[in-house]
This record gives structure tokens, sequence and C-alpha cells, in this order.
């Protein structure tokens, strides 16, 4: 059912998730083609905050800090996910792997080495503030607004 908190935290962490995509587009080489990089991370942040942030609203601001920060792993770790798997489609394509098994156990070797571009303190910190904005937004809405 949709409420006023799943609604806030959905939308403060579709923000989050595109502007630290921004942020590590400028980490990278000015070469990196990211396609649709940020746009397919703002809907990851918009169906994490959704499900995970906004459906645990309203239980105190204890609470909201673990929210966002749950909320905030979850889209960190799908990013990774996501964008794991499709760099491994994009090298399977070019028959990069001798099996199904090697490609799929390279996502994982994927997601490590994008991850490392994630322990930069600016992405860090930005994860960290936007986890807790986005905790305590959804609370103050899920309190008022019922």
């Amino acid at each position: 059912m949709p409420t006023a908190a799943k609604l806030v935290a959905a939308l403060c962490l579709a923000a989050l998730g595109y502007a630290i995509s921004e942020l590590i587009k400028t980490l990278e080489p000015a070469s990196t083609d990211f396609g649709i990089f940020s746009i397919v991370n703002a809907l990851l942040g918009l169906i994490c905050g959704w499900v995970i942030i906004g459906g645990r609203a309203g239980r105190g601001q204890a609470a909201a800090v673990s929210n966002g920060i749950t909320g905030t792993v979850a889209l960190v770790f799908w990013g990774l996910f996501i964008q794991g798997g499709n760099e491994m489609l994009r090298l399977a394509m070019r028959n990069r792997f001798d099996g199904p098994v090697e490609a799929l156990a390279a996502i994982f070797e994927i997601m490590i080495d994008f991850g490392q571009v994630l322990l930069n303190p600016m992405v860090i910190g930005g994860l960290i503030c936007g986890a807790l904005v986005t905790g305590y937004l959804s609370e103050i809405a899920a309190g008022r607004w019922r």
C-alpha cells in the first residue's frame, strides 16, 4: 500500500543513487562509457527506498538510522550486482569466458573490482550522509502523514 514514507524514502534513495553515480563518474577515466549507469542506479534506489526503508518507517529515530543504512547497503549491493552482470554480459559477448559457470563467477569478481571505487572517502561520506537523511526524512513522513 502506498504511503508518504515509502514515497519519500524512494525519492530520497533514488536521488542518492543518482548523485553517487555522478560522483563515481568523476572518479573514473574520461574515456569510460557509462551509458545509463546513473539512471539504472536511480531506479534501484527508487525500488530499495520504497521496499526497504519506506516499509519499515514509523518505528522511531533509532530505527530510522538503521533503516537508512540498510536501504543504502542494499542499494550498493544491487547496484554492484546489476552493473557487474551487465559487464559480464558485455565480456561474454566477446567470448571472454570458457563456460557459463565461469561467466557467473565473473560477476562477483567484477563486483569486487567495481566496489573498489566506492572506497573513496567522498563516496563513503556521501553514502553515509544520504543514508541518514533518507532514514530521517522517511521517519518524519511516517509520523506526519499517516
